[in-house]
């Protein structure tokens, strides 16, 4: 992937772990990883983005689910020790009817089971939509993890522009306003990452459903903003768009077209 980013014109990428809506990862090669990490070196790649799968539920109301997910996220950051300095990202879950004070709990508990002091990898809560029982669809559902972990230094966030917009957060209108409430609730020392995206649903509609950059609710001129804010512009963005190769590299042209620094 890092070759692929680069040829389009990036210096950063996002990348799974294993399937997306699977278990299986492919066995760690020694070599590979010093490929890539000369390849990084030779191109400057900065910070990557490794996604947990999809399938992850780490406040399920089925203990075995559960534990899928803590083993599944444990081998993760096991294997993100081979490019230290990276981040993590994962949805925090669906309390499924347990309560999102339940859910928070059991999200917690598990990641005080898999972080470690000597660890190199920030692992980072995604700001969610709010479809149905998801956890996180609030700053403060995501502080109230945060404060219940332990090893809170490990720990970060990535602000999703799609999900924080479907959420009720109106970074079209009041961008301003809402950094200002992330800042009072969670902190922007914690905000670590963007993914990048337009809305095909309208403003507090719950839905989570990525548009092209310019082409859904929240429009080119909103996510320019967001991408030149001076408390955001220090930080990597990946995009999550409904695109292939060629299209990614249209939205990076825009981007850095658009782009004050």
């Amino acid at each position: 992937m890092g070759k692929e980013a680069v040829e389009i014109g990036a210096n950063t990428f996002q990348f799974f772990t294993r399937n997306p809506r699977g278990s299986k990862a492919k066995a760690i090669d020694p070599e590979d990883v010093q490929a890539y990490l000369e390849y990084a070196r030779q191109k400057d790649i900065c910070q990557i983005l490794a996604h947990a799968p999809y399938t992850l539920n780490a406040c399920s109301k089925e203990p075995k689910t559960r534990e899928f997910a803590l083993r599944t996220m444990a081998d993760d950051l096991e294997r993100m020790e081979y490019i230290p300095g990276n981040c993590y990202n994962f949805h925090p879950g669906s309390h499924v009817g347990q309560g999102p004070k339940e859910g928070i709990r059991q999200i917690a508990g598990l990641l005080n089971e898999i972080l470690s002091p000597g660890q190199r990898t920030t692992v980072l809560l995604e700001t969610m939509a709010g479809k149905g029982t998801e956890v996180g669809r609030t700053f403060e559902e995501l502080r109230d993890i945060l404060e219940q972990v332990k090893l809170g230094d490990h720990m970060g966030v990535c602000l999703d522009t799609c999900h924080v917009y479907d959420a009720g957060y109106d970074i079209v209108q009041d961008l301003d306003g809402v950094l200002e409430q992330f800042d009072r609730i969670i902190g922007l020392e914690r905000l670590k990452a963007i993914h990048l995206n337009d809305s095909k649903n309208p403003f507090a509609s719950h839905k989570d459903r990525h548009e092209k950059l310019g082409q859904g609710f929240l429009g080119e001129e909103a996510l320019v903003r967001v991408i030149n804010h001076p408390q955001l512009k220090h930080l990597p963005f990946y995009l999550e768009t409904p695109n292939e190769l060629p299209g990614y590299q249209r939205e990076l042209e825009l981007l850095k077209a658009r782009s004050e620094h």
